[in-house]
């Protein structure tokens, strides 16, 4: 969950580091720190618990000497709190080598004792200053950076990417990468590396994904990658599809703002290439062969948080349209329940970075039991696409902000598409119905921009309700996953009780909840393609209101059945039943971050949280 980034070169290291730690610190902005090897051959660290700003005024009130070689970090604690003695890098043989870690080293306790056994005096509570003491002391015996790398990373249990330099040999970076992402950006003359190629893209959109248990190695003039006992890897370098100015706030108040706003734009891009007057077509899952995806018995959505939201809204209509049973599971506890599987079963994984630890544990626990594997992912080259069967990229662009919004509802697009894809290849879907479903595909994108006009209507509301407490959300059928995200998207930022339910579950035990005034959110499926639903959904909120909550009602446009219950109406575009889902979250994505804005807080950065999950 923490931002790395190395570099090798002849440019200013310190803002080459700075830079790729302000495109990196959605992953982590407990504590910042940097390490330079300057021209005299001095290792110099500066780091600072708290946002990177602080990092960087410590940097201007004492700066670093020009330098060639440096690693830079910004922190998700885990081993220790968010102090400036806890911050990387971390420092080893007696202050000449630094080190920087995403991840966390199981065996850390047992390691420590060792190293404390040697004499040498720990002053943090972190597992990645063992790892610096246990370099220093390989380094010591060996002589050699590269050497005692090999020797230490083999003894580490659990995830880690390492970054390491010594003083003696600068102009040079080592890099290990187990069960967390790397990845090496290529320059002339200069070379990088990082946990996401936001780190470097300022400066290279060429990249190499480092595969698993492999060292790296990087000096200005050569990149050069091993395996752990130091056999040559070879790799394939890539090339990054957006570039710098994709990642940056571009005058937006917050990237979260800049994000819902780039959502029409995110389902536009997804469904490029894929959708066509013909139909639906995944080249990506082409090469997966008819035969195989037709005997597909039983498919399992794997995902975590906003993801599995979205993986619900997909197996409505993966079911509906494809005719197959669909499940979702947490992917944390997919391989705990010792689950069922056959050679007949596709798992679908999905993720945003591709690097999620739970999801990609549950995946590679899926390939060892010779299951099909999908990736729905919108990063490049990431670990959990490489290691599944076919990937399906979302193509929404980079998302910093750490409440998804535009992954999200490109997740659902591309689950959609993954669905269409199925049905067509199993035969379950006619011509007329696969033309109807195109048609709102390619309705959709002006339909999400038009969504996206809620805002104003929103803002004024959370504006009312600032000192609001606690907020429900209800929906029914594929508006129910929408209301837990609706839900979890005011937790993440807001930092208020907000529960998203089935609101046919209402009447027994939620009802409980509403009191005089309590604010609930009802999504409110269409009168012309979903009458049945539509009625019981206006059912519930007669009987909430009934009991005094002030209910805000989001429907369609036209929907007149639910003025005389509303206390508020948020009226979107029409669509047909199982595309509403990414119309609907768009209210609620807004009303998150204007209520987080109207308490204060910060809507990028939530507190506890981190953009990509790492560990499990």
């Amino acid at each position: 969950m923490c931002g790395i980034v190395g570099y090798v070169g002849p440019n200013d290291t310190v803002e080459v580091l700075l830079n790729g730690l302000r495109r990196l610190e959605y992953r982590g902005y407990d504590s910042a720190g940097v390490a330079v090897v300057d021209a005299t051959g001095a290792l110099s660290v500066r780091k600072r618990s708290g946002k990177l700003s602080r990092l960087e005024d410590l940097l201007e009130a004492s700066p670093l000497d020009a330098a060639g070689t440096g690693i830079g970090h910004t922190r998700w604690a885990t081993h220790g709190g968010p102090t400036d003695v806890n911050a990387h890098p971390h420092l080893g043989d007696d202050g000449k080598l630094a080190v920087i870690h995403n991840g966390i080293v199981e065996n850390f306790a047992a390691l420590r004792a060792e190293v404390e056994a040697e004499g040498i005096e720990l002053l943090s509570e972190t597992d990645t200053e063992v790892v610096a003491a246990l370099l220093g002391i390989e380094v010591a015996r060996q002589g050699d950076l590269e050497a005692a790398f090999r020797t230490v990373v083999a003894r580490l249990h659990g995830t880690y990417t390492l970054l390491a330099m010594h003083r003696d040999e600068p102009g040079k970076v080592v890099a290990a990468r187990h069960h967390s992402p790397l990845v090496i950006g290529l320059g002339d003359g200069e070379n990088f590396l990082g946990s996401d190629v936001a780190a470097f893209v300022s400066f290279t959109k060429r990249a190499v994904a480092v595969e698993e248990d492999s060292i790296a190695i990087i000096t200005p003039a050569e990149v050069r990658v091993t395996d752990f006992t130091g056999n040559t890897v070879e790799f394939e370098e890539f090339e990054v599809e957006w570039d710098a100015d994709a990642s940056d706030k571009g005058g937006w108040s917050s990237f979260m703002a800049k994000e819902i706003n780039e959502q029409a734009d995110a389902v536009g891009n997804t469904l490029r290439g894929r959708v066509s007057g013909a139909g639906v077509e995944i080249p990506e899952l082409t090469a997966l062969g008819d035969d195989r995806l037709r005997e597909i018995d039983r498919i399992i959505i794997i995902a975590c948080g906003t993801a599995s939201y979205a993986g619900l809204v997909g197996s409505y209509a993966i079911e509906q349209w494809a005719r197959v049973p669909v499940e979702v599971q947490l992917s944390h506890e997919f391989r705990y329940r010792d689950p069922v599987l056959s050679d007949r079963t596709l798992v679908i994984s999905v993720s945003q970075s591709g690097e999620t630890m739970d999801t990609l544990m549950a995946v590679k626990y899926a390939i060892e039991r010779g299951v099909t594997t999908i990736s729905v992912c919108n990063t490049q080259s990431a670990t959990i696409p490489r290691e599944s069967d076919a990937a399906v990229y979302t193509h929404a662009g980079p998302e910093v902000a750490v409440a998804s919004t535009k992954a999200f509802i490109a997740q659902i697009t591309a689950i959609y598409l993954v669905g269409l894809h199925l049905a067509r290849v199993r035969g379950t879907f006619s011509a007329e119905e696969q033309a109807r479903a195109v048609e709102q595909f390619e309705a959709l994108p002006a339909k999400v921009a038009e969504a996206i006009e809620t805002r104003d209507q929103i803002a004024q509301l959370a504006h009312w309700m600032a000192d609001t407490r606690s907020v429900l959300f209800l929906g029914r059928h594929v508006g129910y996953p929408i209301a837990l995200e609706g839900a979890l998207k005011l937790k993440e930022i807001a930092y208020i009780h907000a529960e998203g339910f089935a609101a046919g579950e209402l009447k027994h035990g939620p009802i409980a909840l509403i009191d005089h005034g309590q604010p609930v959110f009802v999504l409110v499926p269409s009168p012309r393609t979903s009458p049945i639903m539509h009625s019981k959904v206006v059912s519930n909120i007669q009987e909430i209101r009934a009991r005094g909550a002030r209910v805000i009602a989001v429907v369609e446009k036209g929907d007149t059945a639910v003025l005389p219950y509303a206390d508020d109406v948020v009226r979107l575009p029409l669509a047909d039943t199982l595309f509403e889902p990414l119309l609907q979250v768009i209210p609620l994505q807004w009303f998150a971050l204007e209520l987080s804005t109207a308490k204060g807080l910060d809507v990028d950065q939530p507190r506890n949280l981190a953009k990509s999950v790492t560990v499990e």
